[in-house]
């Protein structure tokens, strides 16, 4: 498979403090993988990286082969990368379906004199925003809740509801950053599934940050593991699970099976 997502020998200090050290990772076009590590290791950093939160100290970003180092956010996301958050980011105010018309306006196809003359291209991107929108409410099974303001929703659903909404976008590669934290075990179930179910209806290649190891060697392909800013190894759920670096990482060097 081509590569989609490369990070070549990324480092990234804050201040004298080195968060992230020689990181890198191809990434093939249509995988699931999982970034896992403890706390602290520089996951969500690398996530940051990615989408233009950061701009790294030294090394490459290359997406579809083109260098995306350092890119503003929504550069980023006009490229074709998504994210959820580890702490959630919902316009709590609006209703569930206008969370995902506000993504969907990011690529809407017209201008703005369009939407002040009210013409012909207006209205057809506006239907055609409207039909999608629908489509990702049934797909996570929002459609009942869709005129409630988002900050009644169950936590579950708000989880749901910040995927559905970087989907809005149409990425390429979507990171997901702790999607299960805060799920009852049925939910979490569910959410598994759902991610199997999205890499192949929406095309999307997925790269999962996670702590439940449940979710990680559930539905992973593949999965890089970190620790203290770097790359310790790499391989399919069952190399990992037994792993001696990984146990240690995790546990000490005392071991266990993680």
């Amino acid at each position: 498979m081509e590569t989609i997502l490369s990070l070549q020998n990324v480092t990234h200090y804050f201040g004298g403090l080195r968060a992230v050290n020689n990181f890198s990772i191809d990434l093939p076009e249509g995988s699931l993988w999982g970034l896992i590590g403890p706390n602290g290791a520089g996951k969500t950093t690398i996530f940051n990286l990615i989408t233009g939160v950061y701009k790294p100290t030294e090394g490459k970003i290359l997406f579809e082969g083109n260098n995306i180092t350092g890119l503003k956010s929504h550069t980023v996301v006009d490229k074709g990368i998504a994210r959820t958050f580890q702490n959630l980011r919902i316009f709590n105010e609006l209703t569930v379906v206008d969370n995902i018309r506000v993504a969907k306006h990011f690529k809407a196809n017209y201008k703005i004199i369009d939407s002040i003359l009210r013409t012909k291209k207006f209205y057809d991107e506006e239907r055609r925003i409207k039909e999608e929108t629908y489509d990702l409410l049934k797909i996570f099974g929002l459609q009942g809740r869709m005129n409630n303001l988002a900050k009644h929703l169950p936590y579950g659903e708000l989880r749901k509801l910040e995927i559905a909404r970087a989907l809005a976008t149409k990425p390429k590669l979507l990171l997901l950053d702790e999607p299960a934290a805060g799920m009852n075990p049925r939910e979490v179930v569910s959410l598994m599934e759902l991610i199997h179910s999205m890499r192949d209806t929406f095309k999307v290649t997925i790269l999962l940050v996670e702590h439940q190891m449940k979710v990680v060697m559930g539905i992973c392909e593949r999965i890089k593991v970190m620790d203290f800013g770097e790359s310790i190894t790499e391989g399919n759920p069952e190399e990992i699970r037994s792993n001696k670096k990984v146990i240690e990482a995790y546990l000490g060097s005392e071991g266990g099976k993680c």
